[in-house]
């Protein structure tokens, strides 16, 4: 974006709380497109509805476009005897003692996937928090965890060299970088359909004509031949046109939270 605002544009990172920290600052700067938030379903849906927070995630920032998407993947260690969805369903119904599934902090896409399973699928499992992905994946791949939910993006190396069992990705059509696996409607379990997907906001009463050009500034860098070659080499996809807009945004986020947020309220997930 920095070529079509003629200016630099500094990248922060604020961890904390799930990323509502981060979400806070921004809701607090002037609203003048000198400050935006790059969100995700964890800063924005997840953590939300679990941490204590003091600003309205909807009437306290204002939508400019939706970035990319990417689907969560359910993978398990090599050696599990299942080979499929059903079959991996039938085996946490046999083992509902020792079954393991990792997860990757309270409120996280992962555990709310995990959870979500469980009241779809009739089973249940020891939900077993990490902090961090990395650490989980390794102990998959060590043979020491069972199963987890992942970003599909940073588990593609791990398919491709199939050191884990890819069950099913969480959308409605197949991943296009990972064609071979199956979605979670083939495999019987139409809602279960997540995207870890990315937004872009700006503080509430952001003028219109900033809200727009920046908007502009999104579609210009996401139509970019060598950025869309880079996000989709990376396993990311890109919403169409239309939905790298505000308006694409907020119905997008809006779906997402009337998705999940009575499943976090159902679960009773509090912070750490």
């Amino acid at each position: 974006m920095q070529g079509s605002l003629g200016q630099p544009i500094r990248i922060e990172k604020i961890s904390g709380a799930g990323g509502t920290i981060g979400v806070e600052k921004v809701v607090r700067a002037a609203p003048d497109g000198y400050t935006a938030l790059v969100g995700n379903w964890s800063s924005n849906v997840g953590a939300p509805a679990i941490y204590p927070i003091s600003f309205d995630v909807f009437r306290d920032l204002q939508p400019v476009a939706r970035l990319t998407d990417v689907p969560l993947m359910l993978i398990g260690r090599k050696s599990l005897p299942a080979t499929n969805l059903p079959e991996l369903i039938g085996w946490l119904r046999a083992h509902p003692d020792s079954a393991s599934v990792a997860t990757i902090g309270i409120g996280s896409a992962s555990q709310l996937c995990a959870i979500d399973l469980q009241n779809n699928s009739n089973t249940h499992f020891q939900l077993i928090p990490y902090r961090g992905g990395a650490p989980a994946i390794q102990d998959i791949l060590g043979g020491r965890g069972d199963v987890m939910y992942s970003e599909a993006s940073g588990m593609l190396p791990h398919v491709r060299a199939k050191t884990v069992t890819a069950f099913a990705v969480l959308k409605g059509t197949r991943w296009f970088a990972a064609p071979d696996v199956p979605t979670t409607a083939e495999m019987g379990l139409p809602s279960l359909e997540l995207a870890f997907w990315h937004g872009l906001w700006l503080p509430a009463n952001t003028p219109p004509s900033i809200v727009a050009r920046l908007t502009v500034a999104v579609r210009e860098a996401l139509a970019d031949p060598l950025v869309r070659k880079r996000i989709q080499d990376v396993g990311q996809e890109l919403p169409a046109p239309e939905q790298q807009s505000p308006e694409g945004l907020a119905a997008y986020y809006k779906a997402s939270a009337e998705r999940w947020w009575p499943v976090i309220k159902a679960a009773k997930l509090r912070p750490e």
